[in-house]
């Protein structure tokens, strides 16, 4: 069976799909001691794969942690401007990446992990993967606001998916906490609806991503996720809907056999 050679090197924890491309190109990486600049297909179980001269490793066992993540640090690797790093923050016996990421000021639920498939299917477009946001923002939206979040907002890089939007709090400092649900990963989405629609943010927390809720934990905390929520991933990953996704299908009820009339006995007469 035949793999795409950066989706192998990600899969091995080597680094990301997009990292292993690079490392490719840099004529990093050899397969059967020749050494390729462009991801070509290969055989994991014949081919002799190595890095920098270091045989590619064994597939680590799959991992999943849910980090909440706070204000003040970049979701990147390699930032050019030396910022504080999620990746420096957290300490995991083994490599992980994070699902989608958040933008600097922005704080709450990331996905981490190594299993890349899982991580491609949860952000592709056409999964639409729920993701629930907490927003403070300036001024209450009106009704007419909440009505273009849930149709969509034409932006300078095409009208959004609807989505849900409801006012969780009006301040009395002209400000108002909104809960919006949206199912795209565009860059900086909400923030960028809110000021089209002049109501800029000053505070945004994503409470959930893919029915993870961040829910009792604190900044900066990591945990491992349960089995009911890795089925609950697979299953939306697999594109079933989250209403549906880590529910086994009921087996229902059998139903119940008429009695049977014994030979020569009337039945009951109904008075």
């Amino acid at each position: 069976m035949t793999i795409r050679l950066s989706k192998l090197l990600a899969a091995r924890g080597i680094a990301s799909r997009r990292e292993a491309e690079a490392l490719i190109q840099k004529g990093k990486v050899r397969v059967n001691g020749e050494t390729v600049t462009q991801v070509i297909p290969v055989e994991p179980e014949s081919d002799v794969i190595t890095i920098d001269g270091r045989p590619l490793p064994d597939a680590p066992p799959p991992t999943y942690y849910l980090y909440y993540k706070p204000r003040g640090i970049v979701v990147t690797r390699n930032d050019p401007e030396g910022r504080r790093s999620l990746f420096d923050e957290v300490e995991l016996p083994q490599r992980v990446e994070s699902v989608g990421r958040l933008d600097m000021d922005t704080e709450g639920a990331l996905l981490l992990t190594n299993d890349g498939e899982m991580a491609y299917a949860l952000t592709h477009p056409k999964h639409q993967i729920p993701k629930r946001y907490r927003v403070k923002c300036y001024r209450t939206p009106d009704a007419r606001d909440l009505k273009a979040i849930r149709d969509g907002v034409f932006l300078d890089d095409g009208r959004t998916s609807p989505a849900k939007a409801r006012i969780v709090e009006a301040t009395d400092k002209e400000n108002a906490w909104v809960e919006v649900t949206v199912t795209e990963g565009r860059n900086r989405l909400i923030r960028r609806i809110f000021q089209q629609l002049g109501h800029p943010v000053s505070k945004l927390r994503r409470e959930s991503f893919a029915t993870l809720s961040i829910r009792g934990m604190d900044r900066g905390q990591i945990r491992t996720l349960t089995g009911i929520e890795i089925a609950r991933l697979r299953d939306l990953a697999a594109g079933k809907k989250p209403s549906s996704a880590g529910k086994k299908k009921g087996k229902g009820f059998a139903k119940a056999k008429p009695k049977r009339q014994r030979p020569g006995r009337k039945k009951p007469r109904t008075p």
